[in-house]
């Protein structure tokens, strides 16, 4: 009997002007955590899709085995009904469902074709347990945040007879703690003798939790590393996505800070479910130009409501509070007021806000410049290619042409299509919401690189991230959020992860 629960054989997958995967192989062993690395468009989600029965036999070249038997999805309900099971980066839940109809839709529980909701209602609140959720089983999907929405995914996957459990960015969208009990989950699940294909661009989660890993680059199979035995470093999985050695992980930093761009004043925004309860709690902050600014806090902390509230007051009610740019007070009652205010803001959820994912590359760049491109009433065509050509160059978005649809692109280049939009209406005040989520080390130098110049310009930058490393290495000065509040205020030269959790667990006012 073979020791590899999975074998994949000379994979190769074409879409139309481009091969996303050619001769790749990846065996994966029973009862492992086997890694999955390679920078943004390098063909990991594509592999993931074939496995799965996305990408059905037939529309690919190749063979997989799966416990020593050749295997030939149809559909992704064949795999399924084997054992293995994905969890996409991009959600796929029913937003005005509830968490439970949620988790057991298409594998109900049910009593003589009924469904037994009792069942229904217990098993979800064990596997939220399992997954560090509190909520009530009959919560709508689209009550809740992005971050607890990936851990109704993981429930969801966990209620089905896992034997192979393939997890693509699963932390993304999590905080540090929680994002630890999904690796410790994982590991439980290890000792449960299940499989798991963990695809992540969080290197230290990689090496924490992986008994191999596999390096993708460019649509090919780079090598295959055994955690212990080849002792492998960081640097070493970097070198083989990126093809080159990278010294630091943050472009040096020469800030010129000038004065006062924004002021938020006693901000206060209520609950847009809970007409009693606060949101945010008379928030006082600033950003100058030229600077960096970013917010750290645990998930519910405030930081995205405190953003979309604050660009067009697209979260909360009864808004209160004063907005300060330039030392004259505006109103961002709209989130068209807020861009003519010269206002951007880069959704933490690029594929439920942040672009059309079945329009191409250029009318995604343009959207927020159309004014700038329009003769009259008509949009000048020609221009319009110029600009998205130079954007895509501009960001290395890796696509064929900017005539390729935005959903086909990998969550990295769909986020920097996002960016591109935004960058091009030349905002004053730029509102970055987990702006590199998602995306491997080689782009988010890229962006960081971006960012840099942006703040260069003499923009005002705030950059929320759920990564303190990231929130250190980039950001000029930190506030740091909890339950609604500012707990602290921390300059670059004093910030460390520690202090940074400190704020963040802390009650109170800074």
């Amino acid at each position: 009997m073979s020791e590899f629960i999975l074998e994949m054989r000379g994979i190769t997958k074409t879409f139309p002007g481009v091969k996303a995967l050619e001769n790749v192989n990846l065996k994966v062993r029973k009862g492992e955590i086997h890694s999955l690395c390679g920078e943004n468009g390098a063909g990991k989600s594509t592999l993931m899709k074939v496995l799965s029965g996305v990408y059905p036999h037939g529309s690919y070249d190749g063979q997989i085995l799966f416990e020593g038997k050749e295997c030939q999805f149809k559909d992704i309900k064949q795999s399924e009904e084997l054992g293995i099971v994905i969890i996409h980066q991009e959600l796929a839940l029913i937003p005005y469902l509830s968490i439970a109809e949620n988790i057991y839709l298409g594998n109900e529980r049910a009593k003589g074709g009924v469904i037994d909701w009792n069942e229904t209602y217990v098993g979800t609140q064990e596997l939220l347990h399992k997954v560090g959720l509190s909520e009530n089983p009959n919560t709508l999907v689209t009550n809740i945040g992005v971050g607890k929405q990936q851990l109704v995914e993981i429930a969801k996957a966990l209620s089905k007879r896992v034997k192979l459990l393939i997890l693509d960015e699963p932390t993304a969208a999590l905080n540090e703690d929680d994002s630890e009990n999904l690796l410790q989950l994982m590991l439980e699940f290890k000792r449960q003798g299940i499989s798991c294909i963990l695809i992540s661009h969080k290197l230290n989660e990689v090496s924490k939790v992986s008994d191999s890993v596999t390096i993708l680059r460019d649509g090919q199979t780079i090598e295959t590393l055994d955690m212990k035995r080849d002792q492998v470093t960081e640097d070493r999985i970097i070198n083989g996505m990126v093809g080159r050695d990278m010294t630091s992980r943050y472009p040096e930093r020469h800030a010129k800070i000038g004065g006062t761009a924004l002021e938020v004043k006693n901000w206060t925004v209520y609950h847009e479910h809970h007409a009693d309860r606060k949101a945010l709690d008379n928030i006082n902050m600033y950003i100058r130009h030229g600077e960096i600014v970013g917010i750290a806090g645990l998930m519910g902390a405030g930081r995205t409501e405190l953003a979309m509230s604050i660009f067009g007051k697209s979260y909360g009610r009864n808004i209160s509070g004063q907005l300060i740019k330039d030392g004259k007070e505006i109103r961002n009652n709209t989130i068209t007021e807020a861009i003519d205010n010269g206002f951007a803001y880069v959704t933490e959820d690029r594929k439920e806000y942040g672009l059309i994912l079945m329009d191409d590359i250029k009318r995604n760049i343009s959207l927020t410049g159309l004014g700038k491109l329009a003769r009259g009433t008509v949009v000048n065509e020609r221009e319009e290619v110029l600009v998205a050509e130079d954007m895509r160059k501009r960001m290395n978005i890796k696509a064929p042409s900017i005539l390729q649809k935005t959903g086909n692109l990998s969550g990295g280049n769909q986020q920097k299509v996002v960016l591109s939009k935004w960058i091009y209406a030349e905002p004053d005040i730029l509102i970055l919401d987990e702006p590199t989520r998602g995306i491997d080390v080689g782009a988010k130098f890229e962006i960081y690189s971006i960012i840099h110049e942006l703040a260069a310009q003499g923009k005002g930058v705030l950059v929320i991230s759920s990564e303190l490393p990231e929130v250190i290495g980039l950001c000029d000065r930190i506030y740091v959020m909890n339950a609604g509040r500012i707990t602290g205020e921390v300059s670059r030269d004093q910030a460390t992860q520690e202090t940074l959790m400190r704020y963040m667990t802390k009650s109170g006012g800074a």
